[in-house]
């Protein structure tokens, strides 16, 4: 992988477990529920903010930073789960500013970062990413939200940010995702990508040609420190 002079990381998912943070809140918030239950309530989560975020690209609905979507989608489940405390409520909907790293995000993200630049950029709020970045222990060089040009990924503005951000050519940028709808959304930005396998990506297509598909974050780094 030559000629990568930045590298640019999604968040939520690729470095962070949001699935399992979100279910550690919903079981501190319903601490009764059972597992299935869980399950469910946090389906209901995550139908909210897709939806509402598939509302805002498609201009049904004004742009609102993910502490609003997710201020909702909390509300949505304690109102199914009969929780009527407003400081529970309220500390559910910042759940996700309490994610989980996975095991090899914080040291990996060490060892890029001593060789390149590296950037965070997510469909999470300003307040957000920072309040994450520290719970999880991740450290960028920048960390950039989407917020910033009112849009979440995979509009082509977000990732305009992150290259203008970088100041180098996109074709020297490359963006990290464990989603494949997100790497597709850098390459028509003209972005050089790489999939990271995660438990809860969004496993490439068939027709997908990304510039790299590795099974961690130490594979990754490996390829770009030899051929840095």
């Amino acid at each position: 992988m030559h000629g990568i002079e930045v590298v640019v990381f999604d968040v939520l998912g690729t470095l962070v477990d949001e699935p399992s943070g979100l279910r550690s809140a919903i079981r501190e918030a319903v601490p009764d529920a059972s597992s299935e239950a869980v399950e469910g309530l946090l389906a209901v989560w995550q139908r909210h903010v897709e939806l509402e975020q598939r509302r805002i690209a498609g201009g049904e609905r004004a742009y609102a930073s993910t502490d609003v979507i997710d201020a909702e989608a909390a509300r949505r489940v304690a109102d199914q789960a009969g929780v009527a405390d407003p400081a529970a409520v309220a500390r559910l909907g910042t759940a996700a500013h309490r994610l989980p790293a996975w095991d090899d995000s914080v040291a990996g993200l060490a060892r890029l970062a001593q060789h390149v630049p590296v950037i965070g950029l997510s469909n999470a709020s300003r307040t957000a990413l920072l309040r994450l970045n520290a719970h999880a222990g991740l450290r960028w060089h920048q960390a950039l939200s989407a917020e910033a040009v009112q849009a979440y990924k995979p509009a082509p503005a977000v990732y305009r940010l992150a290259v203008a951000t970088s100041g180098c050519p996109a074709e020297r940028v490359l963006m990290v995702a464990a989603h494949a709808w997100d790497l597709r959304g850098a390459q028509s930005a003209g972005m050089r990508t790489a999939y990271v396998e995660r438990p809860v990506g969004d496993p490439p297509a068939a027709s997908d040609v990304f510039d790299g598909r590795f099974d961690g974050l130490d594979s990754l780094v490996a390829a770009l420190t030899t051929s840095s």
